[in-house]
């Protein structure tokens, strides 16, 4: 069985199908799924998910592109909603300096303060970069000691920025770009990382893997993930299926 540890299904895209969506996954292979929130009210709809359904843990946290807009209170909500036992991790948060929707300096001050939120927690995080690999490695490397664990999810860098990444303790997520026709970073990711310290996600409703890139992505694609990662690998899907979900279960503490 998988584990994909990133899929919004709070997104409206999902409004029409969403609850046969989800009770169909265990029969596509999927046992678990992380719900990560990105500002209060998706981090609420995702707290919700968990708790309708078993096989879905919730993440609450302030995505960049939602730094700007926070109220005062952010971390008492977000701290409150974290109480609920089926939240497993602080996130979706970190730096975005591609769209830069929000000021870099706001990004930087909420991601700090998410960390430190998730190290009074003890909750994991889940990072988001993108564009951003020289800020985000100094504020890790100077947080290093509140992280209570983390992965940086759908993983972008090059490998040299994922040797330090995992020296750092994190995990390193992949998802569908690492099925893409012209993907560099993300095979080479594949070859190189150990498995133990391996994720796997679809960031639904993005990012759709081949065969159906340009449709809406869904958490039964994760399979779609681990059969590419095993070829580029030389193993078996169902090797990377059951080392993925150990990393996962061990890092979100999922008993």
């Amino acid at each position: 069985m998988l584990f994909d540890t990133h899929a919004h299904l709070d997104d409206k895209r999902f409004d029409d199908d969403r609850d046969e969506l989800i009770r169909g996954l265990p029969a596509r292979g999927v046992s678990r799924v992380i719900a990560p929130g990105i500002d209060i009210e998706s981090s609420k709809r995702c707290v919700d998910l968990a708790q309708e359904y078993d096989i879905i843990y919730a993440g609450v946290g302030i995505h960049p592109h939602e730094a700007s807009k926070v109220e005062e209170n952010y971390l008492d909500l977000l701290g409150t909603m974290a109480q609920n036992k089926k939240v497993v991790v602080i996130g979706e948060i970190g730096l975005d300096y591609y769209y830069d929707f929000s000021p870099r300096d706001i990004q930087k001050k909420r991601f700090i303060e998410q960390i430190e939120l998730a190290a009074e927690l003890k909750l994991p995080i889940i990072i988001h970069n993108r564009d951003s690999h020289e800020d985000m490695l100094n504020i890790l490397r100077d947080y290093k000691d509140l992280i209570n664990g983390g992965v940086m999810h759908c993983f972008s860098g090059s490998w040299e920025m994922a040797k330090i990444v995992l020296d750092l303790g994190l995990y390193i997520s992949l998802g569908g770009p690492v099925t893409f026709k012209n993907a560099k970073r993300p095979v080479d990711i594949a070859q190189n990382v150990p498995l133990d310290r391996l994720l796997i996600e679809t960031d639904s409703p993005y990012l759709t893997p081949v065969p159906y890139r340009g449709k809406r992505n869904d958490p039964g694609h994760v399979a779609l993930v681990a059969e590419k990662i095993a070829q580029i690998r030389g193993i078996s899907a169902e090797e990377v299926g059951r080392i993925t979900t150990e990393n996962a279960v061990n890092l979100f503490k999922i008993v």
